[in-house]
C-alpha cells in the first residue's frame, strides 16, 4: 500500500538512514533505518531542511531554524493530508504527529463504514461503533468519524489524547461522536469484555514495546495474542472489520495474517496483508522504472467483506 506525495506531506529524498520529508512547507530530516541505500540529493540540499533530528547517548532533539513570519512554527504548524488537518509538533522522539503510510488505511476504513452505512434500513439502527486502541495522534479515528461512525479512542498517554482532539477541533470534526478515553489498552479490553460492549471494527496500533498508564510493560510478543482474543469477544454479530498494524516489531504480516484467521472461521469475509511504504519523489525520472519506495510498517486487515 503506497503512500504518494500531495501538498500536505512528501517523501522527497532517502538514504544512509535518513529520510527527507516536508510536512506542508517545512522539510525535515530525520533518522530511519529502513533506508539502507544511499541519497540521491548531496548534503548541501538536505542542510536546507528547516529542522534536523539529532540524537545524543542522553536524548533525541530537533534543531529548527528559526522562522521570522512565524515565531511558533517551529513548535508546531497545521497540514492539510489524505481529507483531514493535523498539527505537526516535532518530539524528541523523532515522531510529527502524522503517519502518512496510514493514508491507505484510513481510506479503507472510510470506505467500509460508507458502505455499511449505505445499506442502513433507516436512522432507527443503531450506530457503526468503532474502537480504535493505542490511537496517538487520532488520523484513524477523525477518518472513522469523518465517515459517521461512533469512534471510542483509547490512549495511555495524556498529551497523544490532547493531541488527538486538537487534529479533530482542526479538521472540523470536534463535534462528532468520538469518546476519547485515558486508558492502557488490555485494561481497557478486558472491562469492555465485563461490560458485553461490542463493536462493528476494531483498530491496533500496538507498540513493539511500551509503558501504560498504571507503568505496567507492554511486550508485543506477550501481550499482543491475549489482547486480539479479547477483541474478538468485543465483535458484534456481523462485524465491519479488524486492522492491525505492526512497525518496529520485526514480524511478517503473514504473522498478523495467521493471528486474524480467526475470524475468516467465525465470519467468513477475507484477508489482506502487506507492506506499508511512501513514494519516494526524488526518483522519479530515474532510470529505474519506478519511483523509490521507503518502508514503512506491515498491515493486516479483515473485511466481512469476501
Amino acid at each position: 500500500m503506497i503512500t504518494k506525495g500531495s501538498t500536505g506531506y512528501e517523501l522527497i529524498d532517502s538514504g544512509d538512514s535518513e529520510k527527507l520529508e516536508r510536512f506542508g512547507d517545512v522539510v525535515l530530516s530525520r533518522p530511519d533505518p529502513q533506508a539502507l541505500w544511499r541519497k540521491h540529493f548531496d548534503e548541501t540540499e538536505w542542510k536546507k531542511a528547516s529542522g534536523h533530528f539529532t540524537r545524543s547517548a542522553q536524548e533525541g532533539k530537533w534543531v529548527m531554524k528559526p522562522r521570522p513570519e512565524n515565531t511558533d512554527a517551529e513548535k508546531k504548524w497545521a497540514i492539510d493530508f489524505s481529507g483531514l488537518k493535523f498539527w505537526i509538533k516535532p518530539t524528541a522522539f523523532k515522531h510529527t504527529g502524522l503517519f502518512p503510510e496510514q493514508s491507505t488505511n484510513w481510506d479503507w476504513l472510510r470506505e467500509n463504514i460508507t458502505a455499511a452505512q449505505q445499506k442502513k434500513s433507516g436512522e432507527s439502527e443503531p450506530s457503526i461503533e468503532i474502537l480504535n486502541l493505542f490511537g496517538y495522534t487520532g488520523g484513524a479515528t477523525l477518518a472513522c468519524a469523518q465517515a459517521g461512525a461512533h469512534v471510542v479512542h483509547i490512549d495511555s498517554s495524556k498529551s497523544a489524547i490532547t493531541w488527538a482532539r486538537e487534529n479533530a477541533e482542526l479538521s472540523g470534526l470536534a463535534d462528532k461522536p468520538v469518546r476519547w478515553i485515558l486508558e492502557d489498552a488490555r485494561l481497557f479490553v478486558e472491562r469492555e469484555v465485563k461490560r458485553g460492549r461490542k463493536y462493528d471494527g476494531i483498530i491496533m496500533d500496538p507498540p513493539s514495546f511500551g509503558h501504560g498508564l498504571d507503568k505496567d510493560v507492554w511486550k508485543i510478543e506477550e501481550h499482543l495474542l491475549p489482547l486480539f482474543e479479547n477483541c474478538v469477544q468485543l465483535l458484534k454479530e456481523k462485524p465491519l472489520f479488524v486492522l492491525m498494524n505492526g512497525y518496529s516489531a520485526g514480524y511478517s504480516a503473514i504473522a498478523y495474517e495467521n493471528i486474524l484467521r480467526v475470524l475468516v472461521k467465525k465470519y467468513g469475509g477475507s484477508i489482506e496483508i502487506g507492506e506499508l511504504a511512501i513514494e519516494e519523489s526524488s526518483t522519479k525520472g530515474d532510470g529505474a522504472g519506478s519511483s523509490r519506495l521507503l518502508p514503512a510498517g506491515i498491515f493486516a486487515r479483515w473485511s466481512a467483506v469476501k
